[in-house]
């Protein structure tokens, strides 16, 4: 199937879930523990969940970040619309933060962090494909920050679903992904 076509059916699925959706993140982070040594880390790119799509609640791992690896540096991504571009600024826990004009929450500061700087990146995807190909919302903000991470950072793909077969419209702009971690929802 297409990125659009995988769109019209994964989307309306991660929208409707309900309390299902906290239960299957919590699936997810446990995964990201058990799955990634993180000794070597410094700088974690994680995003900040798009409520109105129930994406993933990354809460569960930033927040265990914060207690039990007080080394890892979290940033999260602001977007640029008119450029199209992102960077990446510093979260801790008592960074305020707002809700900007696409309802995308974000920090108020502008301490950003490099793109080369950063060791790992977990990136919200709808779905992927086994070949860690990633359908998103059709922006290309991720695959765009991707290219400008360094080469041996470890990109993470955090689905509630499994893997599809193919994607059959990737492009030389999309960036695969390293790692998949899903909650094995279909």
């Amino acid at each position: 199937m297409t990125k659009s076509e995988l769109r019209k059916i994964y989307l309306p699925k991660q929208k409707s879930f309900g309390s299902e959706r906290i239960e299957k993140s919590r699936v997810i982070a446990d995964l990201f523990f058990s799955s990634f040594d993180l000794s070597g880390i410094k700088y974690l790119h994680c995003f900040i969940p798009i409520e109105k799509f129930n994406e993933i609640d990354t809460s569960l791992i930033t927040d265990r970040i914060w207690k039990e690896f007080s080394l890892i540096q979290v940033v999260v991504p602001r977007v640029d619309f008119a450029t199209g571009e992102m960077i990446s600024l510093i979260l801790s826990p008592e960074t305020p933060l707002v809700r900007n004009a696409w309802d995308i929450s974000e920090p108020v500061h502008d301490e950003v962090v490099a793109a080369d700087k950063i060791d790992m990146v977990l990136v919200p995807a709808l779905c992927f494909d086994r070949l860690g190909h990633r359908v998103g919302y059709g922006k290309g903000f991720y695959d765009r920050f991707l290219k400008r991470c360094r080469y041996d950072c470890i990109r993470v793909g955090l689905s509630y679903f499994s893997p599809v077969d193919e994607i059959e419209d990737v492009h030389d702009g999309d960036v695969r992904l390293d790692a998949l971690l899903t909650a094995g929802l279909s």
